[in-house]
């Protein structure tokens, strides 16, 4: 009973089965060189009533539908043969996995098989052409050209130009000699000095003219006699006069009061309607102003001063000599930093739109990695056998027993390890040497696999590998794996594209390996990454 129990257990499970495998899977070759074609083809035998439906994807896993066949159909008695085949390519060497297809027959689901392929570098016979070097991307110019970057940036550089020079001549236009004068008239005096040695009138700045001859006399006025001349209109400042000139009993004609007037009026005419007198009149006026000023002078009562009020005048006098020599400094201070910021800001714009902002940010703000291309680097020998290689940093020795599992510990006799930076830092390089116990053939294929287990422990996600074969420039025959990655960051769980490279060389009982690996995309760890793994040379292992 039981051995028949068995039996139908057996014919039960071949049944199932059989009906699990009703999609057959094949493919022509499962290696094949970049960018050629992989034909996958799926079977299956059906029913005349069955339906069929077969996907009709842009990809499959990691390669590319470059065609999806049309579907052949052969009849054999009640059946039917149904066969579906995909045309399929992958433009990155390296080994790929043609995941399971769900097919549908009668609206149920079957999976296809999986399979692994593997897409080989296409090889160069380098013996009968001459090889160059890889010339650089070359960005395809609009029709305009960048002849428009050039002229924006003078254009800038020049508006900062004319904007400091105006910001400066704004503040020097109406700028009187700063002196501290002993006497109102010395003040004004020395004003209309100044004021006919500009030439203003001549180079027909006439408003410009008026303006300041008249407030020249409003401030002598203002001082001397004690009246708010600036505020007041003209017809204010003649009534004031005239009134100070009773309370004070100051002997002025009133001829002198009258010229003062017209002068006044006539400059509101230049200011206000755009009046233009003509040259003697200009002169005439400017006279008058000067006269006027005398004769006030002569006219106020002297007050002799006591000894105590010359003192306090004095003190005060130095003060307001103290105060105008500290707004003169810091007027200079705040002018020369604000043009230097001017001209930086300028800089800075300029190489923006020349250069692009990142070789601003990098030789401005500063880089990472720049910063240990262009720093000082160490040549020194880690491990045995011996591993000579030249890096921005000195390589630190750490735990090896940290680093591998113990049953691949076991196997080893010595290992030592180096390393500079982690696996989540800007840039990393592990340099390890290895000897074996036991007599043992050593396969650098299977060593790049542990290499790729033991990073994925460490982290690394999403690998993609690519190998070829690496010669040193002492032509030491190697194995070269590389490709990128996804980083996960312990701490604070984000992820980071890398970019990684492995080299390994083997020797008697010897393996020795370089590890570097750094953010995709970085310029300038791949060019550390170039220089370091050029710089490799190995020592022969001794016993």
């Amino acid at each position: 009973m039981k051995f028949k129990l068995y039996i139908f257990l057996f014919l039960f499970s071949t049944i199932v089965f059989a009906q699990q495998k009703q999609v057959e899977t094949s493919i022509d070759t499962t290696k094949n060189k970049i960018g050629a074609e992989f034909k996958l083809t799926l079977k299956t035998v059906v029913s005349s009533k069955s339906k069929v439906v077969f996907p009709n994807p842009k990809t499959i896993g990691s390669l590319e539908v470059i065609q999806s066949y049309p579907i052949d159909t052969v009849k054999k008695n009640d059946t039917y043969e149904l066969i579906k085949k995909y045309g399929l390519t992958q433009f990155d060497s390296g080994r790929y996995t043609i995941p399971s297809i769900k097919i549908l027959i009668d609206k149920k689901p079957f999976l296809s098989d999986s399979l692994k392929v593997e897409v080989a570098n296409i090889k160069v016979d380098t013996l009968q052409q001459k090889m160059y070097d890889i010339k650089d991307i070359t960005t395809v110019e609009s029709g305009i050209g960048n002849w428009w970057k050039y002229v924006l940036a003078i254009v800038l550089i020049v508006g900062i130009g004319v904007f400091v020079y105006w910001y400066v001549k704004k503040n020097q236009k109406k700028k009187i000699e700063e002196e501290v004068y002993k006497t109102p008239i010395e003040k004004a005096t020395s004003l209309l000095n100044n004021l006919e040695k500009k030439e203003l009138w001549q180079k027909g700045e006439i408003k410009e003219y008026y303006s300041e001859l008249t407030d020249i006399a409003r401030n002598y006025i203002e001082e001397a006699i004690h009246i708010p001349a600036m505020e007041s209109t003209t017809s204010e400042l003649i009534q004031a006069i005239r009134t100070a000139t009773s309370k004070k009993k100051m002997a002025l004609t009133p001829e002198i009061v009258e010229n003062l007037e017209r002068v006044l009026r006539q400059a509101d005419l230049v200011k206000f309607a755009k009046s233009k007198p003509l040259d003697f009149e200009i002169t005439e006026d400017r006279n008058k102003i000067q006269k006027v000023i005398l004769t006030f002078d002569n006219a106020i009562p002297t007050e002799v001063p006591n000894e105590e009020d010359e003192l306090l005048n004095e003190a005060q006098r130095q003060k307001q000599i103290k105060l105008q020599l500290l707004k003169k400094r810091n007027k200079r201070i705040a002018i020369a930093v604000g043009t230097v910021f001017l001209l930086l800001l300028g800089t800075t714009a300029f190489f923006v739109i020349t250069k692009g902002f990142s070789y601003v940010k990098d030789n401005i703000i500063g880089h990472p990695t720049k910063e240990l291309l262009e720093g000082e680097w160490v040549k020194s020998e880690y491990g045995n056998p011996g591993i000579l290689i030249e890096t921005p940093k000195v390589l630190k020795r750490m735990d090896t027993q940290k680093a591998l599992p113990k049953e691949a510990m076991a196997l080893i006799k010595e290992m030592q390890l180096f390393a500079y930076g982690s696996m989540i830092d800007n840039f990393y390089i592990a340099v390890s040497t290895s000897k074996f116990k036991n007599p043992v053939e050593i396969d650098l294929a299977k060593a790049l696999e542990g290499s790729l287990k033991i990073i994925e422990s460490q982290g690394g996600q999403n690998l993609i590998v690519k190998q070829e074969d690496f010669q040193t420039n002492e032509g030491v025959q190697g194995l070269k794996g590389y490709g990128t990655m996804t980083i996960l960051n312990p701490v604070n769980k984000t992820s980071t594209k890398a970019y990684y490279e492995i080299l390994l060389f083997k020797q008697d009982q010897g393996l020795q390996q370089i590890i570097v690996l750094h953010e995709e995309g970085d310029t300038y760890a791949n060019d550390i990454t170039t220089r370091v793994l050029n710089s490799v040379e190995l020592r022969k292992a001794s016993n």
